[in-house]
């Protein structure tokens, strides 16, 4: 790719990381530009995941940074997410077809009604406070660890109402965990697309500069605004992707 693709995709990488840490779907910024550039659906699939990994490495220190971290949880999520990453992945490096951004729009509007409702019943957990429905929500994360390791776009709005809704966490800390749990299997993944595809590497790290300083900001913006600044951002951009997958 030509320096200047690479410079715009850079910047569309800060506000794709900022979305992807805020509530989801930055993926849906970058991989279509580089589609548009002319790369091959599974390359751009997984040069995404450079940027992804890079953007939840920068993410996870600046929530530790402000007091926000459990490693704990943490890492018994991601072991699960990471299992259904590894088999997603495995997927995902022969994706094709036009059918997926239909599955994909179903998919948000399914998140959306999850997260819109019942909220009365939701007692969001308080930094000391034990999460619910453990079992079930490690298992539901093998799933999402899968469609992560597919495609990564939207992956956000799987995790989480599976941390807010299932597991009962306030959405600073569903936040918290889902930028560390995306982080691990991201690694699975990535190891796996490289080890099957040529990706693009130098494209892959300018598009990772723009996705880190993104998701810094979004973490910052997480815990500077906290949950309400976080639901509307969710809404916002989930119709707005809904709208792009069914109708342009």
């Amino acid at each position: 790719m030509e320096i200047w693709q690479i410079f715009v995709l850079g910047l569309v990488g800060v506000m794709a990381g900022w979305l992807n840490v805020m509530a989801g779907g930055g993926s849906l910024l970058t991989v279509p530009i580089m589609l548009f550039m002319g790369v091959p659906g599974p390359v751009a699939n997984g040069t995404n995941r450079i940027a992804i990994l890079a953007q939840n490495i920068t993410a996870v220190n600046t929530f530790r940074r402000r007091g926000f971290s459990d490693f704990r949880l943490s890492v018994s999520l991601s072991a699960a997410a990471a299992l259904g990453a590894l088999g997603g992945a495995s997927v995902g490096v022969h994706l094709d077809g036009v059918w997926f951004d239909r599955v994909l729009a179903l998919v948000m509007v399914a998140v959306m009604v999850l997260m819109a409702t019942g909220q009365d019943k939701v007692k969001p957990v308080g930094g000391d406070a034990e999460p619910k429905n453990l079992w079930l929500g490690h298992l539901l994360m093998v799933g999402a660890g899968f469609w992560g390791g597919f495609i990564q776009i939207g992956v956000g709005f799987v995790l989480m109402p599976i941390l807010h809704r299932v597991m009962g966490l306030d959405l600073v800390r569903v936040n918290m965990h889902k930028v560390f749990v995306v982080l691990v299997f991201t690694i699975v993944a990535l190891a796996v697309f490289a080890s099957r595809l040529e990706l693009l590497w130098w494209t892959g790290i300018g598009l990772a500069v723009g996705n880190s300083i993104g998701g810094w900001l979004g973490a910052h913006t997480t815990v500077a605004h906290g949950e309400a600044l976080i639901r509307r951002v969710l809404y916002l951009a989930l119709t707005a992707f809904i709208i792009k997958l069914l109708f342009l």
